[in-house]
């Protein structure tokens, strides 16, 4: 009850709606209840949902689609409303975008756009890949939190694996071996040289409480950069670097693009017509936009929420962006 005494000018059921969907644990790989409740939701609203694998589809088959994903990482926080912002891992990633959908759904008399839930984007992305196998969509708003602002530029990304090998040594004498630590922290720093690239180091993993040197570190780094520039690029420039020095394992490795459609036009017009300040971003992170943008559809990433916040305990949402997006939504669906 506390909860809903901090409401202002908010509506009960975007808070109800939300809290709901961000207590209904879905990290990758079960999803399954989320699904399964918004399919129940949609057919209460007298809509007639598939399900396929875990890709809750409404209308599949339209040129024009609106897209998020159900799933999350791993719970970090709880759901909690402090009057302006929720908190809680999932509430902006992307059930932000779930609860302006339902939202909007409940408004339109006349829906023009299919609408696709799609499962597993957080880890291989195999949602979206199976969708495309058997639907081509030629325009497609990816819900994704933008702050609200429209990201026409995709980057594309590396994600991979560096393991140094080194020799093991007592910790008192460690010019006797061959700290794989060191040498991966050597690469590190030569990596960090390369230009036009985002870099992020996410995890380093060596050593021991055994007082000696490692002979063994992993580490995992990603990289994002502008469309101009291709993926092969980047890797061939890391493993010049890694040759002789280190192994690489690729875990994942995507073009980016620029969306020079009508998508973000249309897009654009909905949020002038709701008094909305338009402005355009890029988006840095892999989302569904990418393999929609591999069978040829005109895609946009566009939602509430913070992008930097997200995947920490500080993830979090303005409830009025949610509002303002079902509103973007419902005039979208006019529009087309």
């Amino acid at each position: 009850m506390l909860l809903f005494l901090k409401l202002k000018n908010h509506p009960v059921e975007t808070l109800k709606l939300l809290k709901t969907l961000t207590e209904i644990e879905s990290p990758y790989g079960k999803e399954e209840k989320i699904a399964n409740y918004i399919c129940s939701y949609l057919e209460k609203l007298g809509y007639t949902p598939l399900m396929d694998e875990l890709n809750v589809l409404l209308n599949p088959e339209r040129e024009f689609l609106i897209t998020t994903h159900i799933d999350t990482v791993p719970i970090l926080a709880p759901f909690s409303f402090n009057g302006k912002y929720a908190y809680g891992t999932g509430v902006a990633d992307a059930k932000a975008s779930i609860t302006a959908i339902l939202l909007a759904l409940e408004k339109i008399n006349k829906l023009n756009f299919g609408v696709v839930f799609f499962y597993d984007e957080e880890n291989e992305g195999k949602g979206s890949e199976n969708f495309i196998k058997k639907y081509k969509p030629k325009k497609a708003v990816v819900m994704e939190p933008t702050n609200l602002t429209i990201a026409t530029i995709h980057y594309g990304g590396l994600e991979i694996k560096v393991t140094t090998k080194g020799r093991a040594a007592h910790g008192s004498t460690p010019e006797k071996g061959i700290n794989a630590i060191e040498k991966c922290l050597e690469i590190l720093n030569q990596i960090k040289k390369l230009k036009n690239i985002k870099i992020s180091v996410q995890k380093i993993n060596g050593g021991s409480n055994e007082y000696v040197i490692p002979e063994k570190c992993e580490m995992r780094l990603e990289f994002a950069f502008k469309p101009e520039i291709k993926a092969e690029e980047v890797l061939n420039q890391v493993t010049k670097i890694c040759k002789d020095k280190a192994q690489i394992k690729v875990e994942d490795i995507h073009n980016g693009f620029r969306n020079n459609g009508n998508t973000s036009k249309i897009l654009e017009e909905a949020l002038i017509k709701n008094g909305i300040k338009t402005s355009f971003s890029e988006m840095f992170s892999w989302t569904d936009a990418i393999n929609l943008h591999a069978v040829g559809c005109d895609a946009v990433v566009f939602g509430p929420g913070e992008l930097y916040h997200c995947h920490t305990s500080r993830e979090r949402v303005k409830l009025k962006d949610i509002e303002a997006a079902r509103d973007v939504l419902i005039t979208l669906n006019n529009l087309i």
